[in-house]
This record gives structure tokens, C-alpha cells and sequence, in this order.
């Protein structure tokens, strides 16, 4: 999650803005990657979650490992 966070404030302005203006409010840059890495936390459980329920739909049985 680190790492993520730590590409996503070189890279993505949104989390650029993101920073902005957290730190005008007056958070310390601790408090803002921490919040960051649980957005990128639930967004990774997210998408791990949503993958697995397709996989398990009527429409798509499961295939047998060979």
C-alpha cells in the first residue's frame, strides 16, 4: 500500500489535489498517507471482491484447474 500511495503522489494529480488540500486544513503528511493508503485499501478490496463474485455467477461456472 505504500508503494502505491507513494506512486500515486508523484503521478496522480488527484491525489495531488488530494494532499492540497488536506494539508490547508492542517493535516500533517503522516495523517494523509494514512488516509490514502485506506482508499487504496478499499479500492484493491473492491476489486478483489467484485473479481470473485463474477467468477462464481451461474452464467460462468468455475473451471477445473488442469
Amino acid at each position: 500500500l505504500h508503494r502505491i500511495v507513494i506512486c500515486r503522489l508523484r503521478w496522480d494529480q488527484r491525489t495531488k489535489t488530494y494532499v492540497e488540500r488536506r494539508t490547508k486544513e492542517g493535516m500533517s503528511k503522516k495523517e494523509i498517507m494514512r488516509c490514502l493508503k485506506r482508499y487504496v485499501a478499499r479500492d484493491v478490496f473492491h476489486a478483489l471482491t467484485r473479481q470473485n463474485t463474477r467468477a462464481t455467477t451461474p452464467d460462468q461456472p468455475l473451471r477445473a484447474a488442469a
